[in-house]
């Protein structure tokens, strides 16, 4: 697949670009020729960077976070085309969120703390967001930007006399791989509009 990668000179892009060519795509430097577009760039840029996509005819994967990008959502059906939003493409994230969701039906007061590099702009993050919600909506999430960090989070669900945490760390990049990698390959499965996060393709 011919893949134009937003932010491919990024920390995330850096460790992307090897493992989409490894696995036999090919990288293009503009949309023209291009047959889905990846987006690891900054919430203030990736809007434009999809409608721009959209209005060339391709696809999109994003896994920028920060920004709405409900409002493409609309322009992408009317076109017939897919978008899909990840918060996070590590698995284990995915697992976590999973698990957090299982546990809060039996300890329902929990809190979300989650641990990033110091230049991560949006916070809370987009996966604490979204396991928040996941929650039930009103958990509070802690945030820590830190040098050293790439990406971690652990959810602390109590209950009388115990404490259960389940935790992902992310210690590289790479670890987003396999998920971008399956979302490409399943990107035209997904109904034309907005589609927010990897557990679906996952299942199928």
């Amino acid at each position: 697949m011919r893949v134009l990668l937003n932010g491919r000179r990024g920390k995330v892009g850096t460790a992307l670009a090897p493992a989409l060519e490894q696995a036999g795509h090919r990288l293009v430097e503009g949309l023209d020729g291009a047959e889905a577009m990846v987006d690891f760039t900054t919430p203030d840029a990736v809007v434009e960077n999809v409608r721009r996509a959209l209005a060339a005819g391709v696809p999109c994967v994003v896994g920028t976070t920060g920004a709405d990008l409900r409002g493409v959502g609309e322009e992408a059906r009317s076109l017939g085309l897919s978008v899909l939003a990840v918060p996070n493409f590590a698995v284990g994230a995915i697992l976590m969120m999973r698990f957090a969701e299982e546990a809060a039906r039996y300890l329902p007061a929990a809190a979300i703390v989650e641990l990033h590099n110091e230049e991560k702009r949006d916070a809370p993050s987009g996966t604490a967001r979204a396991t928040a919600e996941r929650l039930g909506g009103e958990t509070p999430v802690y945030s820590v930007r830190l040098p050293g960090l790439v990406a971690h989070q652990e959810v602390l669900l109590g209950g009388p006399g115990q404490l259960l945490t389940i935790r992902h760390d992310t210690f590289s990049r790479e670890a987003f791989a396999p998920g971008v990698l399956l979302a490409l390959e399943r990107l035209d499965s997904l109904p034309p509009g907005f589609t927010i996060g990897l557990e679906a393709l996952l299942d199928a």
